[in-house]
This record gives structure tokens, sequence and C-alpha cells, in this order.
């Protein structure tokens, strides 16, 4: 009977890097590991089996006749392995709590209307909501799925594209009954212009000239938030000029609550919309699997 403090999987996968990237410090760059752990593991391994696996030397690695048949060996079983985990993972009923990250405009408007379907299709699993403006860690929260709108940094993570959203300069008819609609935007400049407190990747609002160049007008006013939904209460309430997604008020702006202005100076530009989860997809949990297809098949921009 194996030992149940060797971990035989963990030995393989490291033996295998070593043979297929040609050295073990390669191998140790890939695990994030030092080369000399990735050698005394290799070590043990050899010294657990009773026979060298490979043959060093200052030049290259060399494998042992032993070592050629235990590395094909591997290759097979860790292959069924990712096989059986994937299967497991894609054919297993949804069940368990389901961590979720998101923006408070698209839980709020999108989200949260959802969770009860979701729920209904899906009733092994639970779901905790978190609705937050700040970008956080994934790992350090232990969230499954975050839900992020903008460009994405560069990160290990993946993604899982939603749609996109235009961008709009809106008002409500009351501020623009007592402060005239801009027409032009050198004509913000005797506007409120609402934005928000922390720092965004562009610190003003494109505009885009005829000829297609593009200027930036910063949104400066008498009020700065911290999020989009605080933002678009202030819009409503009549306070000012804001700049949002579409995807956020587009029900304002069918009720007649928001107006949009200076469209033909709209660069068109948009801000995508992603789900960001981490692991690799084939290794995802059923929860996780089913809530992704269920936001690409039910949200709509």
């Amino acid at each position: 009977m194996a030992r149940l403090d060797v971990n035989r999987s963990g030995e393989m996968e490291v033996f295998s890097r070593v043979v297929e990237l040609g050295g073990f410090s390669a191998a140790a760059r890939d695990f994030r590991m030092t080369p000399s752990a990735v050698s005394k593991l290799v070590a043990r391994l050899e010294r657990r089996l009773g026979v060298r696996l490979i043959n060093r030397s200052t030049r290259k690695l060399q494998l042992t006749p032993e070592g050629v048949a235990f590395h094909d060996r591997c290759v097979r079983i860790l292959g069924d392995m990712d096989t059986a985990e994937r299967e497991a993972a894609t054919g297993a009923t949804p069940r368990g709590r389901l961590r979720i990250n998101c923006n408070i405009p698209f839980g709020l408007h999108y989200l949260l209307p959802l969770v009860p379907d979701f729920l209904a299709r899906h009733p092994g699993v639970t779901v905790d909501v978190v609705l937050t403006d700040a970008v956080v860690d994934l790992l350090e929260e232990r969230a499954d799925v975050a839900i992020r709108v903008g460009p994405l940094r560069e990160s290990r993570l993946l993604a899982r594209k939603l749609g996109e959203s235009r961008n709009l300069v809106v008002a409500s008819p009351d501020y623009l009954r007592r402060h005239g609609e801009p027409r032009s935007p050198a004509d913000l400049a005797n506007h409120n212009r609402l934005g928000f407190c922390f720092t965004r990747l562009i610190e003003g609002w494109p505009f885009a000239d005829e000829g297609g160049q593009v200027t930036y007008v910063p949104p400066i006013g008498n009020a700065l938030v911290s999020d989009g939904e605080a933002l678009r209460g202030l819009a409503l309430a009549g306070l000012g000029i804001a700049r949002m997604g579409e995807f956020h008020i587009r029900h304002d702006i069918e009720a007649g609550r928001l107006v949009p202005m200076l469209e033909k100076f709209n660069p068109g530009d948009t801000d995508p919309l992603h789900a960001i989860f981490v692991g690799p997809g084939g290794h995802l949990p059923a929860r996780v699997r089913a809530f992704l297809d269920f936001l690409v098949e039910r949200a709509r921009f």
C-alpha cells in the first residue's frame, strides 16, 4: 500500500515537466520552485523507486531506459487524471456555495434580477453576492467569479466576455431646463460635471470632432462619488451632467429620466464587460461553469 505522505501525482508532474522542458531550472521556473528543490524531489522519487531515471551531466539530462518507460507511463496517468477531473466537473450537478463579486451598477440592474431564475434552475447552489466598485483580489476574497467593466489588466485569471456598452453623456430634463443643453464640448465649461473620487485609466471625457481628433474634458464639478450608482443618483436628482455606460442607464433614457447629449461628438468608445474567474476552464467546478453559461445566455446589453 502506498504511504499517505507521498504525493505520487505531484512527483510525476514535476518529473514529467523536467523531461519536457529539458532541465531542472526550467521546470523550477514553471512550478515557481528552486532548482535544488526540483532536483531533490526527483532524487527522492528515484530512491523510492530504487532506480535511476535521469543521468545528470553539466550539459544536459538524459533519460535512462527506466526513465523513458516511467515518463511514458506518467504522461498517460496524468492525462487520465485530467480527463477524470474534467468529466467530473462538467458532469456533476451544480451544488455548493457560489461567491460572486460584482460592481454596483451591473449587480443592481442585471445580476440581482437574474439570481432567482439561476437558483430555480440550480437548486443545489447558494450564492454569496458582494457588490462593490472596488477592484478586489479574487484569491484573497475567495470569490469564484467577479464582474468587471472596462479594460482588463494583465492577469493570470481567466475571463469570459459578456458584452460591450457604449458610454453616454447625460443629464436630467430638470437640469437641462435650468441650465440649458450644451451644444458642443466647449459648452461644458459652463456646466456642473459630475465624476468619480478614484483614479481612472482615462481622466477626462473623450469627444471627437469631424476630423476624428479626440479631446478630453475633465469632469470638474461640485460632487465626486465612489461608485456608478451614486453617480446615476446625482444625475437623476438634477445636480449635473454625467458620463456613464449605456448598460447602466438604458432604462432611465427609455423612461425619459435622463437625456443623452453631444452624441455627434461621441467617439463611440465602449467598455467591455467580463466575468473573471480562477482556474483553467476545463477544471471549473460545476456551479461556476453553470453560472458563467447562465450569464452569457441571459445578460443582454
